[in-house]
């Protein structure tokens, strides 16, 4: 596992475990997995094109590098970890 993903999962234990994670919208509910939040925004709108044309919405996401996948990874860990901070 990555420092980051470590560490982004140490603050989630941290939050379920003082509490703060109970009570929010959605909780109990099935994860929303439509979400392209790992997908570059210049990508989004192509996607989701492709999606309602009945195309498979992972393949251009699919046909990133492993350095370009990263970033996105890392992008989308620092927002999760800006939250979590806050």
């Amino acid at each position: 596992m990555l420092a980051l993903e470590l560490l982004a999962e140490q603050k989630i234990a941290e939050a379920a475990e003082r509490g703060d994670l109970d009570g929010l919208p959605g909780a109990g509910r099935p994860l929303e997995l439509d979400d392209d939040a790992l997908v570059p925004e210049e990508m989004r709108m192509a996607r989701r094109i492709l999606k309602n044309s009945g195309f498979d919405s992972d393949f251009p996401v699919h046909r990133y590098s492993v350095a370009e996948k990263a970033r996105i990874e890392a992008r989308y860990f620092g927002k999760v970890l800006r939250k979590l901070t806050k």
